[in-house]
């Protein structure tokens, strides 16, 4: 699947459950400090996230969090009951999410059909109003006010923790 046709995946899923969401485009970033300084003029709550495996490789997890908060994987990993977890090779990324590396986003679970990633979001952004991801591609971000998020991840049916 070409980038173009991932990101628009995202868009016919979104208008498909009628989900608002605003789109803002910038240049390729690969970092949360890259992409800071394209976010002056995008309100709401940025964020990072993280594709992660456990020891065994049968457990996938995007973990998702505010962009300045960091993700303490011991704790994820007893909270969960996971073992050990690290981050998924980019093989697995594509596999699971469709994603390449940079482009790793709650988008991703639109083409997780079989639900085998598990979701860990960070119980912070349920109080922002408006939430930021990459739409599948890194040349764009995709704010959803956080009311439309929790439909987005009822929708897609993946398990959810909320830590």
């Amino acid at each position: 699947m070409s980038r173009e046709e991932r990101e628009e995946k995202v868009y016919r899923f979104l208008e498909e459950y009628n989900l608002s969401y605003s789109r803002h485009e910038h240049p390729p970033v690969y970092t949360v400090e890259e992409a800071e300084k394209y976010w002056k003029d995008i309100e709401g709550a940025h964020t990072k996230n993280l594709f992660l495996r456990n020891n065994k490789g049968n457990r996938h997890f995007l973990v998702v969090l505010e962009h300045n908060r960091s993700a303490n994987l011991g704790e994820i990993s007893e909270k969960l009951g996971a073992g050990k977890l690290s981050f998924a090779s980019d093989r697995r990324l594509d596999k699971y999410l469709g994603l390449d590396t940079g482009a790793v986003s709650i988008f991703g679970l639109v083409n997780d059909t079989e639900k085998n990633v598990e979701v860990v979001m960070d119980k912070q952004l349920l109080e922002c109003q408006t939430v930021n991801f990459h739409p599948n591609v890194n040349t764009a971000t995709v704010s959803i006010p956080v009311k439309d998020l929790e439909r987005f991840l009822e929708a897609c049916g993946n398990k959810v923790y909320y830590i």
